[in-house]
């Protein structure tokens, strides 16, 4: 089974979640899969550009697991990232109301009263409207219809500090892109560690393409016995972050979920780190 970690909001949260975007027609299908594999973790968005929230609602609900055993996360998406003709909320109410309707049609979806973890998808420009959406957010929480909060393609560390500091109710995740284009987050990760925040990883094999086939990383999965995937995966986990998978493969689940069964040596991950920085 996955091990889970414990937010700063006191949160248990499994160290590997599944991710639901563009799965489009398969999404109950493949949430049923994941969970029957063990994870315990769902990744979703009130997003119906990318994501069919209605289905993630129905794997769980054929799952047949207790609500107690899941980690359900959803998001808002602001406009900027919406389909224009279905938008899962009114485009010409105020920002507070579109955070309300977008979070009352995640409840429909997921067919839950609450959330473990509800993220703001994309930072909004000017910060005014990033604050406004985020004590918003502060609200769902406080009712207790959202467990923690977080931001997710943050990428600007100044930013983050700033909603930092005017939050009345911390971050608890920021979920990123992990790759290269980014310089990886080193400096934006030391800063979420600091501060407690967990780091999410999306993306984290499909941006970085030539570490797969990496001579230092196929003999550690050599060594292990262990697949190039798993090997990324683990060392991931090791140095805090906590992957997206977002894999269709039943094989390729059962082999995410079995990193938990070999651990990399401090040297290792040293080596490692020359590929991926982690700090």
């Amino acid at each position: 089974m996955i091990p889970y970690i414990v937010t700063n909001e006191k949160v248990r949260m499994p160290a590997l979640l599944y991710g639901t975007a563009w799965k489009k027609e398969r999404t109950a299908d493949l949430v049923q899969m994941a969970l029957s594999c063990g994870f315990r973790g769902i990744d979703t968005a009130c997003q119906p550009k990318h994501y069919d929230e209605a289905r993630v609602g129905e794997g769980l609900a054929k799952s047949g697991i207790g609500r107690d055993e899941l980690f359900i996360q959803t998001k808002f998406t602001p406009l900027a990232g919406q389909d224009p003709k279905r938008i899962p909320y009114d485009p010409t109410a105020a920002l507070p109301i579109q955070v309300e309707q977008s979070f009352a049609s995640s409840q429909r979806n997921l067919k839950t009263d609450y959330v473990d973890s509800l993220v703001l998808h994309s930072p909004l420009f000017p910060y005014a409207d990033l604050h406004q959406v985020w004590i918003a957010m502060e609200a769902i929480y406080e009712r207790g219809g959202a467990r923690q909060i977080g931001i997710s393609n943050c990428y600007e560390l100044d930013v983050l500090e700033r909603l930092y500091m005017d939050a009345k109710i911390k971050p608890a995740i920021v979920q990123n892109r992990f790759y290269d284009g980014s310089g990886y987050d080193t400096d934006l990760r030391v800063w979420c560690s600091e501060k407690g925040i967990v780091y999410q990883s999306f993306w984290s094999l499909t941006a970085n393409p030539h570490i797969l086939g990496n001579s230092l990383i196929r003999s550690l999965a050599e060594k292990y016995g262990k697949t190039e995937a798993q090997i990324v995966y683990r060392y991931l986990n090791q140095c805090g972050i906590v992957p997206l998978i977002g894999s269709t493969s039943r094989q390729h689940l059962e082999e995410d979920i079995a990193i938990f069964s070999f651990e990399l040596t401090v040297d290792e991950r040293d080596a490692v780190s020359g590929l991926l920085p982690t700090s």
